[in-house]
């Protein structure tokens, strides 16, 4: 076996000003473990490596692409590059009406892509990147007196993975193509393509298809491989599917995906590259480039490092431009692995590198998948929301089954329950849930349906899709909730995930049923329908139990104050728990605000303080806790909070979130944190740098959502508001305040309002 030897990077400097670009994440050396275990070119041969990594911290350093559907991760290997390849519907297990892990199965990896290039072991100016404001990423470096060059991304509008490689000399790329299937379907070789076929445990039946471009040269087969021969420039298009269908009623399966594929992958390589580069990068700007961010310049020996040197430093000295990357990393990755026509992002959002996944790579209702959509409104990416509500829609009828089935779910007077459905706190694609219900995540869910709403002002989405989920969950908690003696209502053997016991009037579950009801109430009266039944929701929105204030000025987080030898720490100020999920109310929900309810904001205050920045918490945990503290006007302890997530505990290389392991809703929940540092709406109210903190003394916002449909701008120097623009697409009004100024606003149809500091238009 040869030696792979990195040779030693000589152009720092050069490199770091070639990289010192806001929203580029950089590497002076390629993933630890950049080839497989495996190589089947080499029967029986061990695994090559680069830098004596463990293959399980691949998906740590690995930099990702995707279009929404199909997904890569790159290694970035010199002599041996390695690509592991993803396609969001690749699932086993099925509907399962008694819930439970195994059979609701897995997210699966797809296969992987090797490229073989012999006498590149020893290379020098190595440097690997992935832009993610263009979506490209590269890997550059010399090897024997050339200078080598790769390009990857994955279209969006041409359905397919791409990776172009170029040299500075002709006919300098001479190797092999590889690609493996990850369930042991063989590799077919034939003429310039290489595909795999096959299908899971479930019946699930999946394709993929490369088709390798070469100019000059020759390209033949060996085997199950494709070899190159003194090619000037290669281009490899890749294209995936499976015969997955978001239809309950073929029980979640279409045709067969081979002619889609194989025409995709046919379709995309009969192109020029240029055109398949400009084709991917205008689809891709539309989105992304909604919203833009300038916190301010870092310092040149920030910007000279690579990232994952400059984010460990980031934890404990500001960085500002670090800090607009992990922002603006949030809305890329999104963009990436949600698109409409799609399945919404899982736990690792659509890049996985395993078919045993860490909680199978599911859909965590209990607070995981509602983080990964937090950023999709205010941060301009409604349409990658819509994947949720698709998937959520199609697993209904399964969820009423087993709900119906349930022995938990019981009439006021015994009855099996007979209206609507609950979710367990977890799922798959097709019907099937995992480990322990959670009764309210179909509350939960239905936030994000109202949200939709409410920063669009779609009256259409209202009617057609998030008034049936609204009322049917009404209709749910109306069959379930207990009354005490008192009057009140609560939920029954609540849970405050995931810790402490299960009982009655839990304030997490209070609160998010609380936010439905008062949801509904919002949207009929949007639509002018079900007046009695409105009145009659809106009532018992009311009754429901409220959270109380504990002996040391916390928010409670079960309706009594906790003093049980099993959990000595519940409910003191040692309790250093990962979730805070009795501050649901603050955010997502908004039951408790500084205006509104000041003794309970004070409370929810004690609490986060308490919880602090030790014990078990985890990636979400910090990003969560920085949108709370965003809430409750505190700038200071919500940029502490999103600066503990480039500690390598929260981290990985790449800025990929760490539970551990690798997780990415933290990702998303930073993005959204940073969102309501910059701009609240509520109740009809613009709330301007609601939570500025003094770490962003001088910046500039663009594109931000704000509920009422709105799009706002803002400009802020010496840690005061310079200037605003607001702008409708419709006749609209709003408040708008910053600090305690308030002016109230009526903009034409199309137009925008200019502000100065002092809320007077120019």
């Amino acid at each position: 076996m040869k030696k792979i030897i990195l040779g030693v990077w000589i152009g720092l400097n050069t490199a770091a000003a070639a990289f010192a670009s806001d929203l580029v994440l950089w590497y002076d050396q390629p993933v630890g473990a950049a080839v497989s275990s495996l190589l089947t070119t080499n029967p029986g041969q061990p695994a090559l490596g680069l830098g004596g990594g463990k293959p399980s911290s691949f998906i740590s350093e690995a930099l990702p692409i995707g279009n929404g559907r199909l997904g890569g991760l790159i290694a970035g290997g010199t002599a041996h590059e390695r690509i592991v390849l993803n396609e969001d519907s690749l699932w086993t297990g099925d509907e399962n009406p008694g819930g439970d892990y195994e059979t609701m199965g897995a997210y699966q990896m797809l296969g992987e892509l090797f490229v073989h290039l012999p006498g590149h072991e020893i290379v020098t100016d190595y440097r690997r990147d992935l832009d993610i404001g263009d979506a490209l990423a590269h890997v550059r470096y010399s090897a024997n007196g050339v200078n080598y060059s790769r390009e990857y991304f994955c279209s969006h509008a041409d359905g397919v993975l791409v990776v172009r490689l170029t040299a500075d000399q002709p006919g300098s790329y001479s190797g092999s193509l590889e690609m493996k299937d990850s369930h042991g379907a063989p590799t077919v070789a034939a003429k310039n393509r290489l595909s795999a076929a096959g299908s899971l445990s479930n019946g699930l039946k999946y394709e993929a298809q490369l088709i390798a471009v070469h100019e000059g040269g020759s390209l033949a087969i060996h085997g199950s491989t494709l070899v190159f021969s003194n090619c000037n420039r290669l281009t490899l298009v890749v294209a995936a599917g499976t015969d997955y269908a978001m239809d309950p009623a073929s029980h979640f399966r279409g045709a067969d995906p081979h002619s889609r594929v194989l025409k995709q992958a046919e379709r995309a390589a009969s192109k020029k590259y240029d055109i398949l580069k400009a084709a991917h990068q205008k689809d891709f700007h539309a989105l992304f480039d909604r919203v833009s961010l300038d916190l301010g310049k870092s310092t040149a020996g920030q910007r000279s490092l690579p990232t994952d040197q400059r984010k460990r430093l980031a934890a404990a000295t500001v960085d500002p431009q670090l800090e607009e990357l992990l922002f603006q990393y949030g809305r890329y990755l999104l963009i990436s692995c949600s698109r409409p026509g799609g399945l919404p992002a899982n736990l690792q959002g659509l890049w996985n590198d395993s078919n045993r996944p860490p909680w199978h790579s599911d859909y965590h209702a209990n607070i995981n998948i509602q983080m990964n959509y937090w950023l999709a409104e205010p941060a301009n990416l409604a349409e990658c929301a819509e994947p949720l509500f698709d998937l959520v829609d199609s697993q209904l009828p399964a969820w009423r089954r087993a709900t119906a089935a349930a022995k938990e779910f019981r009439t006021a007077d015994g009855k099996q329950s007979r209206r609507g459905f609950a979710i367990r706190t977890s799922h798959n694609i097709t019907g099937g849930m995992g480990w322990k219900w959670d009764n309210t995540a179909n509350a939960w869910y239905g936030q994000h349906y109202w949200e939709h709403y409410a920063f669009s002002r779609d009256a259409r989405f209202l009617a057609r899709t998030a008034y049936p989920y609204l009322k049917e969950t009404c209709e749910f908690w109306e069959d379930q909730l207990k009354t005490l003696p008192d009057g009140r209502l609560v939920v029954p053997n609540a849970w405050s995930p995931e810790h402490g016991p299960t009982e009655d009037g839990v304030s997490y579950s209070q609160e998010i049923v609380w936010d439905l009801f008062n949801n509904y109430v919002e949207a009929a009266e949007a639509l002018g329908v079900d007046q009695s039944y409105r009145e009659k929701i809106a009532a018992w929105r009311d009754r429901l139990a409220t959270p109380g204030i504990g002996s040391w000025g916390q928010l409670l987080e079960w309706m009594t104050e906790k003093h049980d030898p099993k959990y000595p720490e519940l409910d003191t100020p040692n309790d250093h728990h990962r979730h805070t999920s009795h501050l649901f109310a603050v955010h997502p929900g908004r039951q408790i605000s500084m205006a509104r309810t000041p003794e309970l904001a004070a409370a929810a205050r004690k609490t986060i303080a308490a919880r602090g920045d030790t014990g078990d918490g985890r990636e979400w945990s910090f990003a969560w806790r920085c949108a709370i503290s965003a809430r409750l006007q505190d700038g200071a302890d919500a940029h502490r909070q999103l600066q503990q997530l480039f500690s390598d505990r929260n981290t990985c290389r790449n800025l990929f979130g760490l539970h551990p392991p690798m997780q990415i809703d933290g990702n998303f929940g930073a993005t959204a944190g940073m969102c309501e540092m910059l701009l609240q709406s509520q109740d009809g109210e613009i709330h301007l740098l609601p939570a500025l903190p003094a770490a962003w003394p001088a910046g500039r916002v663009t594109g931000l959502r704000a509920r009422g449909n709105f799009i706002v701008d803002l400009e802020w120097n010496g840690g005061r508001l310079v200037s605003a623009a607001i702008q409708s697409p419709e006749k609209n009004a709003c408040r708008v305040r910053y600090g305690d100024q308030r002016l109230d606003l009526k903009i034409k149809s199309g137009g925008t309002v200019h502000l100065n500091g002092n809320l007077q238009s120019d």
